[in-house]
């Protein structure tokens, strides 16, 4: 195990020039990206391997990280996908029976540069205020890198507005993970960051789960004769996927039944003709509460989003492309942010938030029956019309 307590330097500059100055923790060097905290008390595990994370340094609210280690088993993807990791305290030691290796370990193997030893109360009420912002962690050698030269870097960095990172993050070839109990049906999953628990679940309900890469086409997906199609989560402006909108719109206009999450939702969003717009620093935690308008009642859900749909909130309104009726199904309740839409006329649908939400809150899983009971109900009326 390496040491979690490195005496190597490492500083934490955000584009601003705000600087903080740490410990240097994982791989030593240079990492740039979009900052961004997660307000998560555990499943860290499960963030680091969220491909939604790519382009993004993270910073845990929670300040001891790190006791349980890493496992074989809870890993949401093939890799840790964020840019760069800010903790307050590492663990001294590594205290789960599961535990296959340390954090630090993992980090370094993976080449995820971090930072720990600053103080993250400090970096997250910043964000809070000021917005998240680029920044950058320079650690080891790196660390010695002359302070205007670092803030350079940063700001040259590419801003999250703008990125389309679905290519970064999808699967090269197609994988099809087959049907538990009574099986109703190829499903096409578009992976733009698909996390393993979402397929997991998608199989329970009976279907054979199609992950399809994220440059496929209609007739790609036609060729699999599939009962539904799901968008999945990911990294990325919503405004730079036009393609994948455009997918989706030929989705809808064949009739299949849709469901989106994260990612999904704002490209659902997008098909149907609504816009989308940057939120000052996102929601990212496992612990956002939310109204399903629908049942009244409240969910706590985890999130990991930048981005968020443009609709109005109250009523239904007309799809602007075309798609009948459509109403805002769910609502944040911390900022009113839209976290669900629901089309009217169209067999589609989508929350803003995980419902898969590995390492929980599993308020939202009954999302996963509704999709479900909707595609056997559009298969239903197509036997008998």
């Amino acid at each position: 195990m390496t040491s979690l307590f490195s005496a190597d330097p490492a500083v934490l500059v955000l584009e601003d020039g705000t600087r903080h100055v740490g410990r240097a923790y994982g791989a030593h060097g240079t990492t740039l990206g979009e900052v961004v905290f997660a307000t998560g008390m555990t499943g860290y595990q499960e963030t680091l391997t969220d491909p939604s994370y790519a382009g993004q340094i993270v910073l845990q609210t929670a300040p001891h990280i790190g006791n349980t280690g890493m496992n074989g088993e809870d890993p949401e993807s093939r890799r840790i996908w964020v840019s760069g990791y800010i903790v307050r305290d590492p663990s001294r030691v590594v205290s789960n029976w599961r535990a296959d290796e340390s954090l630090d370990d993992a980090l370094v193997n993976d080449g995820v540069v971090g930072i720990s030893g600053i103080d993250t109360r400090a970096v997250t009420r910043h964000i809070r205020s000021a917005g998240s912002m680029r920044g950058g962690i320079f650690s080891g050698e790196a660390a010695g890198i002359d302070a205007e030269e670092q803030l350079r870097l940063v700001r040259e960095a590419p801003e999250m507005a703008g990125q389309n990172l679905s290519a970064q993050v999808s699967v090269a070839a197609a994988e099809v993970t087959p049907a538990k109990g009574e099986r109703i049906g190829n499903l096409a999953v578009l992976d733009l960051g698909v996390k393993q628990a979402t397929v997991d679940n998608l199989a329970d309900r009976g279907f054979d789960v199609h992950v399809l890469p994220q440059d496929v086409t209609i007739d790609d997906i036609r060729a699999i004769e599939p009962v539904a199609v799901f968008y999945s989560n990911g990294p990325g402006d919503p405004a730079a996927s036009g393609d994948h909108v455009e997918l989706l719109r030929g989705v809808l206009d064949d009739g299949l039944p849709f469901f989106g999450i994260c990612f999904g939702n704002q490209l659902l969003g997008r098909a149907l003709g609504l816009g989308t717009y940057k939120l000052p620093f996102g929601h990212r935690g496992i612990n956002q509460p939310v109204l399903d308008k629908q049942t009244g009642r409240v969910e706590i859900t985890a999130h990991n989003h930048g981005f968020a749909v443009d609709a109005p909130l109250d009523g239904s309104f007309e799809s602007p492309n075309g798609y009948g009726k459509v109403e805002v199904s769910h609502v944040g309740l911390n900022d009113q942010v839209v976290e669900g839409l629901r089309a009217l006329d169209i067999p589609a649908f989508s929350v803003q938030y995980h419902p898969e939400a590995a390492a929980g809150p599993h308020d939202a899983n009954y999302l996963f029956d509704r999709f479900r009971d909707l595609v056997v109900a559009t298969l239903e009326t197509k036997k008998n019309a």
